[in-house]
């Protein structure tokens, strides 16, 4: 009942949920872009499980909660890249990788480019172990020579059949194939990792062929909006952009040194973790030990009703949960005792409230962490992700648990 619905879309609420995480890192002189980059990549790479519901993000058409699908991990890649500012840090609509052409008459720049992902060599089979061929006559060798021109003349034969206008490879291409790709005005990419390979598919709605011979039209990825090759310091990075719903993106950090780099990346990480819990359950909760107190209070009712030595752990766990307002208190220096007193008397009232007038209990009241005051926490915009708090309260339940039986264990041994 403490939970408020929130919606993933909503810029301002989303951008108060993710201060509070990260207000007090490094990053925080740059939170504005920082949040609004882990927006960007987090609704980006999310999709509902179930692909056939025209549902959004967290919800479906009956108003039931979809399972939604965000991996930040594979499909949200950082680039980064020294030199420049922190501002000019983005979140590209598509994906970027440190690749140049290769073969420099190729073109540079394609508006709707159709692209095409191979994870087979675009050159002659080697043996696998060491192969000798002995040969007698002249003639073979110039023979062997042209099966091997042939081989790859046939493999790009069938690639530009399907007037690609990028290639991207996993493997190598030989010089003989880039020859006939230029010829033919397609630009190839050779050695890409897997791992990029499968967000360009995604992003551009491709699928990676294993074998050239097996190439259909539905294979060809058309959802790239522009290609383009640019120049950040001294390499060369191609960018697949403007993607239509990508699905994938690649986020390009900027920065002084490799140690700004690397702290920006982690507290980007924490950001997007936020936003990721968030879209998996759309609800918050609020901080400030209002949630706890309100638990607390819940709990030791419930155990009211129960008689006998059944409602000690209600009210035990009711008990405990009071230690994260009390500890609030402790570090703001006000009366712990009187603060906890108030703010335990404040939910009580509105339990009770609630109660008669039959509607859910809801008390946002909690300790503000600077003055000690008690203040709503709508107000002072403290939140905190609903599938957290549940996560934390319900380990901290089993860790008892498991302590309290290793202690049964240690007391029932025999004394030797």
């Amino acid at each position: 009942d403490q939970a408020v619905q929130v919606n993933v879309h909503d810029q301002e609420q989303m951008t108060k949920i993710v201060n509070s995480c990260i207000g007090t890192k490094f990053s925080s002189r740059w939170n504005d872009i920082m949040v609004t980059m882990a927006l960007e990549a987090v609704l980006t790479v999310s999709r509902p499980q179930s692909s056939s519901s025209p549902a959004e993000i967290g919800t479906s058409v009956d108003g039931s909660k979809i399972m939604t699908e965000v991996d930040i991990k594979r499909y949200a890649k950082v680039e980064k890249i020294p030199g420049g500012e922190i501002t000019d840090s983005n979140v590209v609509k598509g994906v970027m990788f440190a690749k140049d052409t290769v073969h420099s008459k190729m073109r540079r720049r394609i508006e709707n480019p159709r692209i095409l992902l191979l994870d087979s060599p675009l050159e002659y089979k080697k043996g696998e172990s060491q192969t000798n061929v002995e040969i007698t006559d002249e003639e073979d060798w110039n023979t062997m020579l042209k099966m091997e021109e042939e081989y790859v003349e046939n493999i790009c034969a069938e690639i530009i059949a399907h007037k690609p206008d990028i290639v991207i490879t996993e493997k190598g291409v030989s010089d003989l194939a880039q020859h006939f790709l230029a010829k033919a005005n397609i630009t190839a990419f050779r050695r890409l990792r897997k791992t990029d390979n499968n967000r360009v598919a995604r992003a551009t709605g491709a699928t990676i062929v294993s074998r050239t011979d097996e190439i259909q039209e539905s294979d060809i990825g058309t959802h790239c909006g522009l290609f383009e090759m640019r120049k950040i310091g001294e390499e060369w990075f191609c960018y697949l952009d403007e993607c239509q719903s990508p699905k994938a993106c690649t986020i390009v950090l900027r920065g002084g040194s490799k140690d700004v780099l690397n702290e920006i990346e982690r507290n980007l990480q924490d950001a997007m973790q936020v936003v990721r819990n968030v879209v998996y359950n759309p609800k918050l909760l609020p901080g400030g030990g209002a949630t706890e107190m309100a638990v607390a209070i819940g709990l030791r009712r419930q155990g009211q009703k129960i008689k006998g030595i059944q409602q000690g752990p209600f009210q035990a766990v009711g008990e405990a949960m009071e230690v994260i307002p009390r500890t609030l208190a402790q570090n703001c220096g006000v009366s712990v005792i009187r603060t906890v007193t108030q703010l335990r008397a404040k939910h009580a009232a509105a339990y009770d409230q609630a109660m008669e007038e039959n509607k859910p209990f809801q008390c946002h009241w909690g300790i503000n962490g600077t003055t000690g005051d008690l203040v709503s926490m709508e107000d002072l915009g403290i939140w905190e992700p609903f599938n957290v708090k549940v996560q934390t309260i319900k380990t901290a339940i089993e860790s008892a648990c498991m302590i309290l039986r290793i202690d049964d264990i240690v007391s029932g041994s025999k004394k030797k």
